[in-house]
C-alpha cells in the first residue's frame, strides 16, 4: 500500500457539495491499494502510521505520534498514488482493482481507528473537493514495500 501522509491543524473532505469528512490537528491520509496487497499491508501501515512521531512536542521537536496529541486521521482513497509515469499520460494498472481497494480502504480505517485514533473518511471512488491546512508543512511518503 502507498500513503501519502499530511499533518494538519484542520482537513475536510466534500462530496457534491456536502462535508463527508473533517477533522482538526492530526493527519490526512491520502491512500491506495497496489496489486497484490492484502490486510497485511493494511494492518504494517496503520501500525506505522499510529506510531508515527511527527508532531511537535513542548520542546519543539517531532516526537510525538498522532495518538499522543489527541489528533485524528481523515483517511481518503487516491487512486493515483499507484501511477505508473513512464509515458506523459499516467496509467493506473499498478493500483489494485477498485473492489480490492474498497475493501483494503475500509480494513485500513478499521485498522487505524482500532489504535485508538478517530478516523473520519472520504467517499471511495468519489469525486472529492479535499481541503487542508498543512502544519509545518510536514509531507511524508509512505510505500509497505519499503517499510
Amino acid at each position: 500500500m502507498r500513503a501519502l501522509l499530511q499533518r494538519v491543524s484542520r482537513a475536510s473532505v466534500t462530496v457534491d457539495g456536502a462535508v463527508v469528512g473533517e477533522i482538526g490537528t492530526g493527519l490526512l491520509v491520502l491512500i491506495c491499494a497496489m496489486q497484490g496487497d492484502t490486510e497485511a499491508e493494511a494492518d504494517k501501515l496503520a501500525t506505522k502510521i499510529s506510531k508515527l512521531r511527527i508532531f511537535q512536542d513542548v520542546a519543539g521537536k517531532m516526537n510525538l505520534s498522532v495518538k499522543d496529541v489527541g489528533g485524528a486521521a481523515l483517511v481518503v482513497s487516491q487512486f493515483t498514488l499507484g501511477a505508473d509515469l513512464r509515458g506523459n499520460r499516467p496509467g493506473f494498472s499498478y493500483a489494485a482493482a477498485p473492489e480490492v481497494a474498497e475493501r483494503l480502504y475500509s480494513y485500513f480505517s478499521a485498522r487505524v481507528a482500532a489504535e485508538g485514533i478517530a478516523v473520519r473518511n472520504g467517499i471511495f471512488g468519489a469525486d472529492m473537493d479535499v481541503s487542508l491546512n498543512n502544519d509545518g508543512p510536514v509531507t511524508i511518503w509512505m510505500d509497505t514495500a519499503s517499510l
